[in-house]
């Protein structure tokens, strides 16, 4: 994986993270559709986290294949964040 693919997935995950606790404080307004959501995507942050974790000071080169699910992941939970957002 690359000094930039790192970057990434590294800024990324803390934007997560930070929008993850700003909706959470908000959640108690929402229905429980939200909540079931809220709690999918959570669930999803930490199998994001937990997958990089072990790969963000290993080895220099990942396949292609682990960048792109990790991307996919990351643009799943950021787009059902902005959908609990714009429904709170």
């Amino acid at each position: 994986m690359t000094h930039n693919q790192k970057t990434f997935l590294a800024e990324l995950i803390s934007d997560l993270k930070q929008q993850r606790d700003q909706i959470r404080v908000r959640l108690h307004l929402g229905g429980q559709e939200l909540k079931d959501e809220w709690g999918r995507l959570d669930d999803k942050l930490n199998q994001l986290n937990h997958r990089f974790d072990p790969i963000k000071d290993a080895v220099e080169e990942a396949t292609e294949d682990v960048w792109e699910s990790l991307q996919l992941l990351g643009n799943e939970i950021k787009e059902g964040f902005q959908r609990i957002r714009k429904s709170l």
